[in-house]
């Protein structure tokens, strides 16, 4: 296979040409990968100390690696420090946080299929649906409002 060829087959996205965004305090966001028909997508996160997300379910299967920093989910009790690979099967329930007295940020690499299922204070009503798709639409949004180019997504 041919140089040329082999570099056509291989999708880029440059980490400083995607922006780090913030979805809510303490939460920043990246989107590297969304293939909607296979419900693929792949996400990079930042956690500040002390943050924690939504009680949620995936749908599909999950894979994780810790860059930086720790962080752990509240119903499993062990701690993902920076080096750790995780994986997760669908049908997975738990609170993603950043204990408190974490001495910098985690920084997630997620590689997920399906949805994440945002559940309410009962554990049992969704509240929101997120996935590749409306990741990657808010993604782009919060780039137009901030001014910034369009970010060099890899899309199938």
């Amino acid at each position: 296979m041919s140089d040329a060829l082999s570099a056509a087959m291989v999708g880029c996205a440059p980490d400083d040409a995607l922006p780090w965004l913030t979805v809510w305090e303490g939460i920043e966001l990246k989107v590297l990968r969304v293939v909607a028909s296979e419900g693929l997508w792949v996400v990079r996160n930042r956690f500040a100390p002390g943050t924690s997300i939504e009680k949620h379910r995936h749908t599909g299967d999950v894979h994780g690696f810790t860059i930086s920093g720790s962080w752990r989910y509240l119903e499993y009790g062990i701690d993902y420090p920076a080096g750790t690979y995780i994986y997760e099967p669908a049908g997975s329930v738990h609170t993603l946080m950043v204990p408190g007295e974490a001495t910098e940020p985690a920084d997630v690499l997620f590689v997920m299929r399906g949805a994440n299922l945002v559940l309410g204070d009962d554990g049992a009503m969704i509240v929101r649906v997120d996935d590749g798709p409306t990741t990657l639409a808010y993604y782009r949004m919060m780039c137009e409002a901030q001014g910034l180019p369009p970010p060099p997504v890899l899309e199938r």
